[in-house]
């Protein structure tokens, strides 16, 4: 299986040859389109309805989708998106809303 940082430096590559240069916009509204596909599925899911379609498969391909389009978005701005995930991870491991419903946070 390929690490993140693998598979974004391909995307990079793929992205520059069927796209050349763009701005990072353009992935950016790739995510909300792909989240409202991801908000369709799951609602869909929910209100048992469009029976003819496979909303599980629909929602996992949506979030493949998000996570290509932000490794697109990364790319444009030189960032690394296993580093920022790892980054913020750290933050937000750290928070407890159980027990410090303000912030999250432990005082010290």
């Amino acid at each position: 299986m390929k690490t993140i940082e693998q598979i974004q430096r391909e995307q990079f590559e793929w992205s520059r040859r069927n796209f050349g240069d763009k701005p990072s916009w353009q992935p950016l509204m790739g995510v909300v389109e792909e989240l409202g596909e991801l908000a369709h599925a799951h609602l869909k899911q929910h209100q048992g309805i469009r029976t003819n379609e496979d909303h599980t498969l629909n929602a996992r391909d949506a979030i493949g989708d998000i996570v290509i389009y932000l490794m697109d978005y990364c790319n444009l701005h030189g960032w690394d998106l296993e580093t920022i995930t790892d980054e913020v991870w750290e933050k937000v491991n750290k928070r407890d809303w159980k027990k410090n419903t303000e912030d999250g946070l432990e005082k010290p």
